[in-house]
């Protein structure tokens, strides 16, 4: 297995290759499940560091916004599928932030 991805690595010219030869092409069943982990991943990143930054617990951002500690939890690990609008709850509503979406 080790050898397998090392001679992938030496194939690999920049990160989309090296998502391409790991997890296949955009589009595909695979690549697709990468992109929808990695995406909860970075917003529960981002909801972590957002919510410290405002010097709440976890507990407290869910009182806020009427949901559960258990699942701020879980979007801070990046275990939970968030709608947008649920998402845009947390930030403005329980944090006082403003959420900025852009399409690049």
């Amino acid at each position: 297995m080790k050898n397998m991805e090392d001679k992938m690595m030496r194939n690999t010219s920049d990160f989309e290759d090296l998502l391409n030869n790991k997890y296949g092409e955009k589009g595909t069943t695979e690549r697709d499940a990468y992109e929808a982990d990695s995406l909860a991943f970075r917003l529960g990143v981002m909801l972590k560091e957002a919510r410290q930054e405002a010097n709440i617990t976890q507990y407290e951002l869910a009182e806020k916004t009427g949901t559960k500690k258990s699942y701020i939890s879980r979007i801070e690990r990046g275990k939970s599928d968030i709608q947008i609008s649920t998402y845009r709850k947390l930030i403005e509503t329980g944090l006082g932030k403003n959420l900025n979406i852009t399409i690049g």
